[in-house]
């Protein structure tokens, strides 16, 4: 009979417990943000996306080296010594078209181990959390400027070149 009434006792002291929590939450100001209208503002040095300033890019592929699982790709082809491909906005000479400049951040870490070798500092996290996807596809950004006609010439030449190398010197 006493086991009866310490369990009507403890089920009663249980919700009066929890009936005050409630209360006291109750009327207090609320802290619930009406996202997206209203976003709270990230502290600093939070990773986030990754940009690249492709102006600023020298190809040197540093970024895509010391990224830890691949999601750079970047595919370059050497300028000729008579073109002027102009500079950085460091003063570094572009040497490098850069036909390609993919980052798929579905594959990215946020560990921005990118952005540190990069000797004209043209890749960084931007303050952007927000671009969910219902196709993985659409977290692969694209950041060469190439036009399709200037990729189609550059690599018609790069063939060339290569059938060039291919052929043995003529006997005269």
């Amino acid at each position: 009979m006493a086991q009866y009434f310490r369990n009507i006792y403890e089920t009663i002291a249980t919700v009066l417990i929890g009936m005050g929590v409630t209360f006291r939450h109750l009327f207090t100001k609320s802290v619930t943000l009406q996202y997206p209208r209203e976003q709270r503002e990230l502290p600093s040095g939070t990773r986030q996306k990754l940009f690249v300033n492709i102006d600023d890019c020298i190809g040197c592929l540093q970024c895509e080296k010391a990224c830890p699982v691949s999601c750079i790709t970047i595919e370059t082809i050497k300028a000729e010594k008579d073109e002027d491909l102009g500079e950085t906005s460091n003063g570094k000479k572009k040497r490098m078209y850069l036909t390609r400049f993919d980052i798929d951040m579905a594959k990215c870490c946020y560990c921005a181990d990118c952005v540190f070798p990069c000797p004209t500092e043209c890749i960084y996290m931007v303050p952007e959390f927000d671009f969910a996807t219902y196709d993985r596809n659409d977290l692969v950004f694209r950041f060469s400027n190439l036009s399709d006609e200037k990729h189609k010439e550059l690599i018609e030449r790069e063939k060339a070149k290569e059938a060039a190398k291919q052929q043995p010197p003529e006997a005269n």
